[in-house]
């Protein structure tokens, strides 16, 4: 029996600074996680009521309904072109696919995994668990002639909120498809953009070419829908892997509620609740940002997202206890890479009040 070792889960590491931030007098103002507090809207509350009464089995692939609604909704927004069913797959969320994607598409031991530099963690604990070679790195050039079987993208990123331009996801499919590797890229962010910039899907035509050829974008509904604890996303590229992942869920049981999967149809079918919590996110961003810079953090990257990467140029476990003295937790940029040893990522996923209180303590 093979032995799977997985790094500490990073959060248990902030305990200390949680319950420092505990101790505030006026109490913790947590902003260390992307965990949505707004509520789900009610369009999708009543769409899972409505079809409460499911008692046989689901789908693995996703309801028909379900699927058609992705298609209209993903080629609409993000302008793109000649999706079909079959290449469409309704996921439990977006994590449990990413936490098993290699495992699916055979990834094993000796293959190599390549993700950002900076990274959402659950990236490189999925190659762990296919037992794959794991290289951070964000220039595949730079990588030589060496072997890649799967290269992740993230944009926008979790936790830079760095947004990749068209001619940047290009050269990284080239240089992918130069080598024959699979680009996986988590879109979970795309809807959370405040300026008229819209960031691109990687099967936007202007990236990919039209070619759906070994690309797959993982879409949630969790971020732009606060259905985060519904569990609703999909993935959707090339036909081929998706139908190896069908196979291999059917097998598996992955399936997703069928009240859920009518209420996903409802999140995709309405597209104004996606607006007002953008909205939402764009006053707490503004509420935030310069709290924080007259505070003496310079913001990087940051255009897009759920998150403000911030700095005062020291390292990211001192900033953290800084900012715990004052009641706020925030990760520490070294959860997700080397490179992000001098940040820490603060989540605008609190309340209006809370961020306007984190912005009072700051500004004291």
């Amino acid at each position: 029996m093979r032995e799977i070792v997985l790094p500490q889960f990073p959060w248990d590491q902030l305990a200390p600074y949680g319950a420092k931030a505990r101790s505030h007098i006026d109490g913790i103002i947590d902003l260390s996680i992307g965990t949505p507090v707004d509520s789900t809207p009610e369009v999708i509350q009543q769409a899972l009521r409505d079809h409460a009464d499911a008692p046989g089995y689901p789908t693995v692939v996703g309801i028909p309904e379900l699927r058609a609604a992705i298609i209209k909704s993903f080629c609409a927004t993000h302008h793109i072109k000649d999706l079909k069913d079959e290449n469409v797959l309704a996921t439990i969320g977006s994590k449990e696919l990413v936490g098993v994607l290699p495992t699916l598409l055979g990834i094993e031991r000796g293959d190599t995994i390549v993700i950002p530099e900076l990274a959402y963690p659950t990236y490189a604990v999925a190659a762990k668990f296919a037992q794959a070679n794991v290289v951070a790195a964000d220039d595949l050039g730079a990588l030589g002639s060496a072997p890649i079987s799967l290269v992740w993208i993230n944009s926008p990123s979790n936790p830079t909120g760095k947004v990749l331009s068209k001619a940047q996801l290009r050269t990284i499919l080239e240089q992918a498809r130069s080598r024959g590797a699979i680009v996986a890229s988590d879109e979970c962010y795309l809807d959370l953009y405040y300026d008229d910039d819209r960031p691109a899907s990687i099967l936007d035509p202007e990236v990919c070419g039209g070619s759906f050829d070994n690309l797959l974008a993982l879409h949630s509904l969790s971020k732009r829908s606060n259905f985060a604890g519904y569990r609703g996303g999909f993935a959707a590229g090339d036909q081929r892997l998706i139908s190896q992942l069908v196979e291999v869920r059917k097998h598996l049981g992955f399936l997703i509620p069928t009240p859920v999967q009518h209420a996903m149809i409802a999140a995709y079918t309405d597209t104004g609740h996606v607006a007002e919590q953008r909205d939402r996110y764009a006053r707490r961003r503004a509420v935030l940002r310069p709290a924080l810079e007259t505070a003496g953090f310079k913001i990087d990257e940051s255009a897009a997202g759920l998150y403000l990467w911030v700095t005062r140029g020291t390292e990211c476990w001192d900033t953290v206890d800084f900012l715990a003295n004052r009641g706020i937790l925030a990760a520490p940029g070294s959860f997700y890479g080397l490179a992000g040893s001098q940040h820490v990522r603060i989540a605008m996923t609190a309340t209006d009040e809370a961020i306007a209180n984190a912005a009072a303590r700051l500004s004291r």
